[in-house]
């Protein structure tokens, strides 16, 4: 048996952790620069505010309901899905973290540590809820799959108390009898039309389809979709994340930036965060992209957009030389007279850091920047990010976002932590 863990309206759920008097009423979080909706509460949610509305079109339901309102705080919402991750792992070994609020267990070894599935899924909800103040949802089902489904229905269902399990055959079938082709996990848009056209609607009809017509007209993951579906697990746990093929940083400024230098030291910040990240996972970059462009949605302003990609002669993941080649390419594309809404930069063709390709007549003393990187990140884990940073960044924050509705990073920050008047 598997088990789909969903932190509950997560970024929301984690304000609330700290301000308890949120509880029951509605609390939206802005994405960068504070610009749209990205999360809502189950409260915000039900009067009617949607995804990825912008904030000046939602002002006035904010008012008249009252709405909590917090700028996105990742540090914040990174370190809580951390401890809520560790509490899984306390209970259940085999932890694959799906996303910053998803994971998936494998129940295997449990089963005679409880008396059912279910029990074990609200011994779960309690655990996690009282260590970290989460609110979790639980599907558990034999496939990954039908765990994605009873997840879905227990957030449906209060009378679930949010934990669903599909361990028989008339219940998986009343389960699936109730899910669009659309809403199951792995089914893109194309494909829900495909099968609506071919009189599949919903996930039981789609799982009573004959074996030879899914080989016939879906691909190699649709086959496996359906055999899961069957209840044949074809998805096993990945308890290590494969390496991302591709960094990138990228931002919207608050102010269009108009000169060279500005965006110089914008693209060096975002170069910055792409090291640590490249560093961290322990690859190393072969090219970088550099792109700028204008407000595209402004009728009045000049526009320009343009983007140029280095070929670096030799891996890397030292931040002063990527800054180097990156600061070429923009150089490349920047032109006077526009103002820029936008830049960001990508890093391609990762390699593991072990198995980078040398250069015979390479300049740069290799090992001595590596320890120099080394020595950065320690410096900036412990005392706070950009510590020690590269000139070129400079120090006026040029490409940062607006975020006046942020709440204090209470977990990882020591001035931030709660003070309790005794």
């Amino acid at each position: 048996m598997f088990a789909i863990v969903d932190c509950n309206n997560f970024y929301a759920s984690c304000e609330r952790v700290f301000k308890p008097s949120l509880e029951g009423r509605p609390v939206v979080v802005l994405s960068n620069n504070d610009g749209c909706i990205i999360a809502r509460s189950a409260e915000a949610k039900a009067i009617g505010i949607k995804m990825g509305t912008p904030m000046f079109e939602a002002r006035k339901m904010i008012r008249k309901y009252s709405i909590a309102v917090f700028s996105s705080n990742y540090p914040l919402y990174g370190d809580m899905s951390n401890r809520v991750m560790e509490t899984l792992k306390q209970m259940v070994p085999d932890v694959e973290i799906y996303s910053i609020d998803e994971a998936f267990l494998n129940l295997r070894g449990t089963g005679a540590m409880y008396e059912n599935a279910n029990a074990l899924g609200q011994r779960l909800r309690e655990k996690v809820k009282k260590w970290t103040g989460i609110p979790i949802s639980i599907g558990i089902a034999p496939t990954k799959t039908l765990s994605k489904i009873g997840n879905r229905l227990a957030k449906k269902n209060p009378q679930s108390e949010g934990v669903y399990v599909l361990d028989n055959e008339p219940t998986i079938q009343a389960a699936l009898e109730t899910i669009a082709v659309e809403d199951i996990w792995g089914i893109g848009r194309q494909y829900a039309a495909f099968l609506y056209q071919s009189g599949i609607k919903n996930g039981w009809q789609l799982r009573q389809t004959r074996e030879s017509w899914v080989k016939q007209h879906m691909s190699v993951v649709g086959q496996r979709l359906h055999m899961e579906l069957r209840g044949i697990s074809c998805l096993p746990l990945e308890m290590l994340s494969p390496p991302k093929k591709m960094i990138g940083s990228s931002r919207s400024f608050v102010k269009p930036l108009t000169t060279h230098d500005a965006l110089k030291e914008a693209v060096s910040t975002y170069v910055t965060r792409i090291g640590e990240k490249l560093r961290k996972q322990g690859s190393c970059a072969q090219m970088l992209t550099v792109f700028v462009r204008t407000n595209r949605f402004s009728k009045s302003a000049a526009q320009y957009g343009n983007v140029r990609t280095i070929q670096m002669p030799v891996p890397t993941d030292h931040t002063p030389e990527m800054i180097s080649y990156a600061l070429q390419a923009l150089k490349m594309i920047y032109r006077d007279g526009y103002a820029y809404k936008k830049a960001g930069v990508m890093a391609g063709g990762l390699v593991p850091a072990y198995d980078c390709q040398q250069h015979l007549f390479d300049p740069l003393d290799r090992k001595k920047g590596i320890r120099a990187m080394q020595a950065m990140d320690e410096i900036n884990e412990k005392l706070g990010r950009f510590t020690v940073r590269s000139a070129a960044m400079g120090f006026t924050a040029q490409g940062e976002t607006r975020q006046q509705k942020l709440s204090p990073n209470y977990t990882s920050n020591w001035s931030d932590i709660l003070k309790i008047k005794v």
